[in-house]
């Protein structure tokens, strides 16, 4: 059964405040968000992040270095000729948060947390009919699944942006991915880790002022075992049959990271 402690993490994490549970007490405090991570591109370059993985298999020594700090911003570059240790994908992607040389934040059961950044998406980064993931959250260590993905999915025909929970394969939501390309986007994300029916995320995109979409899920799985681990950059197949694969970029600035405390 649920506690009560536990009630609470799992309302803010799909409504933003920690939610009254009727008829049970109250727990001993309030929950309330705590930065733990807020990276500058410019002061921590990629020491931000636990690991990264920068063209692993070497597959294009000419385009290196494919993940690299331009000001402010974190830059994910994708040439059509980068292949992955799997040749039938592209990978350029970053994982974790770290908080100095020796240390990065674990995202353990039990926990929620809140990814906020801002993204740019050029018009070159185009959906696919195959995966192209450009957030995953996942159990660490090399073959593991995807617990979560935001990805870039043509759906009949039409250019859109999506949050799957991969493991139970529920689409969480959905919009169309045209009038958010070239301009920056505001991305909030919310993750209860749980097992089974205890897990919880919130998806909010925002075009300035406008929130663009704001869907929750709630009830089901993302942990596979261990712990949670988020991941950023172009993660694409080459299966894509639309012909939508460019030399491509990604933008990322004013990463932060909060624990629910």
């Amino acid at each position: 059964m649920t506690n009560p402690s536990r009630r609470a993490l799992l309302g803010a994490a799909i409504g933003g405040a920690v939610a009254a549970t009727a008829g049970l007490p109250a727990p001993a405090h309030a929950a309330s968000w705590t930065l733990r991570w807020s990276p500058s591109a410019s002061g921590a370059g990629l020491g931000a992040f636990e690991t990264v993985e920068d063209d692993r298999a070497d597959s294009h020594p000419a385009g290196h270095p494919h993940i690299r700090t331009e000001g402010d911003n974190y830059r994910f570059t994708m040439h059509t000729v980068d292949r992955d240790t799997s040749t039938d994908r592209q990978r350029q992607e970053v994982t974790g948060l770290r908080t100095s040389g020796g240390s990065y934040l674990k995202w353990l059961p039990g926990e929620t947390w809140r990814i906020t950044y801002r993204m740019y998406i050029p018009a070159s980064l185009k959906a696919t009919t195959s995966f192209t993931h450009i957030m995953q959250m996942k159990q660490p260590g090399n073959g593991t699944s995807p617990i979560v993905v935001q990805s870039l999915r043509r759906v009949n025909g039409v250019q859109t942006i999506e949050l799957k929970l991969a493991v139970a394969d529920v689409l969480v939501g959905r919009t169309d991915l045209a009038p958010l390309h070239d301009k920056w986007i505001d991305v909030d994300f919310r993750i209860t880790i749980g097992d089974g029916t205890s897990g919880a995320v919130r998806w909010i995109l925002k075009d300035g002022a406008t929130t663009v979409i704001d869907k929750s899920a709630a009830g089901v799985d993302t942990l596979l075992a261990d712990r949670v681990r988020p991941k950023w950059g172009i993660y694409r197949s080459l299966g894509d049959t639309s012909g939508s694969l460019r030399d491509t970029h990604l933008l990322l600035t004013r990463m932060r990271g909060y624990q629910l405390v």
